[in-house]
């Protein structure tokens, strides 16, 4: 019930900042794609670029995760090897026992 009332509460202020953002930034700028230009409020311009930048982050982000997990199940993987070894060779009788 708190997360919720946080997560709403949150998205009431992001609301508000870009609104007094958008409202701060009026005017337009042209934007070069190489192989359009396209003209949008500067308020956009910067909202997008934002949101972009989170997105790359995110998916780095989400690249290292996926690194750790799978090297966490090579060296899983490498233990329960060496453990299985190391039974092995516990249960054999020893042969210099004189």
């Amino acid at each position: 019930m708190l997360r919720k009332i946080l997560v709403v509460a949150l998205m009431v202020a992001v609301l508000l900042i870009t609104i007094v953002f958008s409202a701060g930034n009026p005017g337009l700028i042209d934007v070069d794609l190489a192989f359009q230009e396209v003209e949008i409020q500067k308020s956009l311009a910067f909202i997008l670029a934002f949101g972009f930048g989170w997105a790359f982050g995110l998916f780095c982000a989400v690249v290292v995760v996926l690194r750790f997990v799978n090297e966490r199940r090579k060296l899983r993987k490498s233990l329960r090897l060496a453990e299985a070894e190391v039974k092995t060779l516990r249960s054999m009788p020893l042969q210099d026992a004189d």
